[in-house]
């Protein structure tokens, strides 16, 4: 899940860059408050690869796929693309975690056939 998860936030972290290079030129905000948002949100991006085998921290990227939806009042572009990712998020989340299963599976498998234990079907 883990590898899902943070190529995800990977893709976002560039994503929330250009739509504050977007926000920037197109919205009534000030620069300093456009990149204090997405620079935070930017971080958190980055963070949050590192924290992803924490409690909480699929809870957190769902936080922040919402904020990245909200982002389409200043940049009407995110609304789609926030969408975009949280289904992504939501895909990386779900399949990642059945891999991850998958992959316990095969290493209990694995480990009884070294022990000289017959495989389970």
């Amino acid at each position: 899940m883990r590898t899902l998860c943070a190529s995800t936030l990977i893709g976002e972290f560039f994503v929330v860059g250009f739509a504050g290079l977007v926000a920037m030129q197109t919205s009534d905000l000030s620069t300093g408050t456009v990149w204090t948002v997405s620079g935070v949100a930017m971080a958190l991006c980055v963070l949050l690869c590192g924290m992803l085998s924490r409690p909480g921290a699929v809870g957190i990227g769902w936080a922040l796929q919402i904020g990245l939806i909200a982002a389409g009042f200043v940049v009407p572009t995110m609304f789609f693309m926030g969408a975009v990712f949280a289904a992504l998020w939501w895909a990386s989340v779900h399949y990642g975690r059945k891999i991850d299963e998958a992959k316990a599976r095969f290493a209990a498998a694995a480990g009884d056939t070294a022990a000289g234990a017959t495989p389970a079907p």
